[in-house]
């Protein structure tokens, strides 16, 4: 089992910053790949990026340049850094790490971006 658990979502106004953060434990030698991924309003999910042993494997175009993605390899921690925001970046944002047989996530934490 791993457990994971995402913070650092607010309310920031548009071209603000905030970075997340998504606290692992458990079996996470089983992880063989992370990723943050976020949900609308709509319930629609995208992929915002992933990470694999081998480096970056998947960046959504429209966070290309704004958004940064890192992993704390002391403790693991999975880092999500949201710069110049925007209102359609607003939804909750999960962090999950893959294994051979199950998927974890988080319970999310949420973006709101509006002025």
């Amino acid at each position: 089992q791993v457990q994971l658990v995402e913070s650092g979502g607010g309310t920031v106004q548009p071209g603000g910053s905030l970075r997340l953060s998504c606290a692992v434990s458990g079996d996470i030698d089983s992880i063989y790949a992370w990723a943050w991924y976020r949900e609308t309003a709509g319930e629609r999910r995208e992929l915002i990026a992933s990470v694999t042993s081998g480096g970056v494997t998947y960046f959504l175009e429209s966070a290309k340049g704004r958004f940064t993605m890192s992993r704390d390899d002391a403790d693991g921690t999975l880092y999500l850094q949201m710069n110049n925001l925007k209102p359609e970046d607003t939804a909750v944002y999960y962090c999950k790490g893959q294994a051979t047989r199950a998927e974890y996530s988080g319970q999310g934490t949420q973006v709101t971006v509006s002025s």
